[in-house]
């Protein structure tokens, strides 16, 4: 990752970065981010010494095919852990489950609160239960990191990326040890991710929402559908005015014939 990966991305990007004292030289700690780009995962351990391990899911490491075993070692070369979310309660579990033990290992483990990436570049809230859970059940610190412009790198459907240069803010460590023991308390799991949440607002400058991403995006793609539906509707009744008028002109253009017949027909 840091020589095949890390170097050529430094050197075409050149992204900028502040706080790179905040992260520990050694011992475990939990870098919670937030999410705007597939690319963020490649630029936050590009920068650091240190390996960071984040979570992906299973299907990345289990494709077959040619393509399917590329992938997997290109994720596995990167520091990508697969988390199988077939489990009785998903992905959230397996991941509380591996970011126990990559920090017990004494590493560092990264996270995005989010949950996904941010639809439209406003933060949005964390989700309480893989940040707040391994932080309590570790003792482990949560550094907050802001990536910045990382989503005008490559939109959606731009197949090439901008050359730009991002950023990544990197803030201090925030110490949760006086709720350990108290991971399984709902309100406790919600306070402690407010609170990183809060951070990475203040490092990012980003718009702060109080809905969770995957809820926006399903607004948005069902707005989407019925907007399609909504124009499917109106392309529909505008060809039956046009079919209607056009039958009407027929038949007004055809009344002076069949009058004229009727005329010589006539007695």
């Amino acid at each position: 990752m840091k020589v095949a990966i890390g170097g050529p991305l430094k050197l075409a990007f050149r992204p900028w970065v502040e706080g790179l004292e905040n992260v520990p030289a050694e011992g475990p700690a939990i870098l919670a981010s937030n999410h705007l780009s597939f690319s963020d995962s490649f630029f936050l351990p590009a920068v650091l010494d240190r390996k960071v391990t984040f979570i992906a899911k299973a299907e990345y490491f289990t494709t077959p095919g040619v393509k399917g075993r590329l992938t997997a070692a290109f994720f596995k070369g990167v520091g990508q852990l697969p988390v199988d979310r077939s489990g009785a309660r998903g992905a959230g579990e397996a991941a509380i489950r591996s970011g126990i033990e990559v920090l017990e290992r004494g590493e560092l483990f990264g996270i995005y609160p989010e949950g996904t990436r941010s639809p439209d570049g406003r933060l949005y809230r964390g989700k309480p239960g893989g940040l707040a859970r391994v932080a309590l059940a570790t003792g482990a610190p949560v550094i907050p990191v802001a990536m910045i412009d990382t989503e005008k790198i490559q939109p959606p459907g731009q197949v090439r990326p901008k050359l730009m240069r991002p950023g990544i803010r990197i803030g201090r460590p925030l110490d949760f040890t006086r709720y350990q023991g108290m991971e399984h308390d709902r309100f406790v799991l919600r306070a402690v991710t407010d609170e990183v949440m809060y951070e990475i607002m203040k490092l990012s400058g980003q718009e702060y929402v109080d809905i969770y991403a995957t809820a926006m995006k399903r607004q948005l793609t069902e707005a989407a559908k019925a907007e399609k539906e909504a124009e499917k509707a109106a392309k529909a009744a505008l060809a039956r005015a046009e079919k209607e008028q056009a039958e009407k002109l027929r038949a007004a253009m055809e009344q002076p014939g069949r009058e004229r017949t009727e005329r010589r027909s006539g007695p």
